[in-house]
């Protein structure tokens, strides 16, 4: 069968940057009519995949919401965001501009146009903090774990998924929120509010320092790209109108991941530590038990998998 979408407009809001990007590829390759909508600000061109249609536009801006009435969406992804937990600490309205008011005016545009479907890149670490060890014994933690974001970037996160539900509950869009782990793969930007994946295969390929803060027992639920695109896939074909977490269930500590890199890019690097970071989340692992059973979904690629195939890519970019 086709996809649900396939030969009608859908627009991927982000779609230069990491995930935003294999995303529109997927979508491209089902037969959608994909448009692509980033400021540039963090994507980068060249991920645009070809087939799509390109919008160099800032989210919160008119010009990006009259595209809504001249392409009649049928389907939203959106993606685009401010990331850098630092930056939203520093300056929070700044962070909810974009977060928040942007994705309001996205929304505003797509209710007024006929938009059918919205799926929205939220987190799970930034939104559910510590794990509470009241719920499910202190392990993954489901959709219902309370959420006690630590930053403003949590905080709009969290924030833009109750007016997603606002908006499906008002005017029946039908909306999905999809919480991610640590996401990790081919295109992920080394540099600013980086994945530590991305940040450790490129320093190891070039031969340059590592220093691991704190003990590097810190624990994180890395889900590789291609699975998050999955589930979006899943969260667009089927009427999904919930929140649904998007990793693996499995932990993995940061002294682990070094030494899988390490391996895998015969760098030979000594494990060193630093101070720990102040405030730096400890546990951070999601339990897909819903996602699995509402979508059909479940990741495909395990860490060890994925991290060979993410250095794989960041040696291709070295020599390049």
């Amino acid at each position: 069968m086709p996809f649900r979408f396939s030969d009608r407009p859908v627009l991927v809001t982000g779609g230069a940057g990491f995930i935003g990007s294999h995303l529109a590829e997927r979508l491209v390759a089902e037969g959608c009519e994909v448009h692509v909508m980033d400021d540039l600000s963090g994507g980068v061109r060249s991920n645009v995949p070809e087939g799509a249609v390109f919008h160099e536009l800032d989210i919160r801006s008119r010009e990006a919401a009259a595209l809504f009435g001249e392409h009649n969406f049928a389907a939203l992804c959106h993606l685009a965001a401010q990331m850098d937990v630092r930056r939203s600490v520093a300056d929070p309205k700044f962070d909810a501009e974009v977060n928040v008011l942007g994705f309001l005016n996205l929304l505003e545009a797509g209710r007024q146009t006929g938009l059918e479907k919205v799926a929205f890149a939220s987190t799970g670490g930034a939104i559910y903090g510590e794990p509470d060890p009241s719920v499910n014994d202190g392990g993954p933690q489901p959709e219902s774990h309370p959420t006690l974001p630590m930053s403003p970037y949590g905080i709009t996160k969290l924030v833009s998924e109750h007016y997603l539900r606002f908006y499906g509950q008002t005017y029946g869009i039908e909306s999905a929120a999809l919480r991610f782990g640590n996401v990790y793969g081919p295109r992920q930007n080394p540099h600013g509010e980086a994945g530590v994946v991305a940040i450790f295969a490129q320093r190891l390929l070039r031969g340059e320092p590592i220093t691991i803060n704190g003990p590097g027992t810190q624990t994180r639920d890395y889900v590789f790209v291609k699975d998050v695109v999955a589930a979006f896939m899943a969260a667009l074909e089927k009427e999904a109108t919930d929140i649904y977490n998007v990793g693996t269930g499995v932990e993995t500590d940061v002294n682990q991941l070094f030494h899988h890199i390490n391996r895998l890019t015969e760098a030979g690097a000594d494990e060193i530590h630093g101070p720990a970071k102040a405030g730096e989340q400890q546990r951070s692992v999601l339990d897909i038990s819903h996602t699995s059973d509402a979508l059909g979904w479940m990741p495909a690629v395990d860490v060890a998998t994925g991290l060979e195939k993410t250095v794989a890519w960041f040696k291709e970019q070295e020599r390049a």
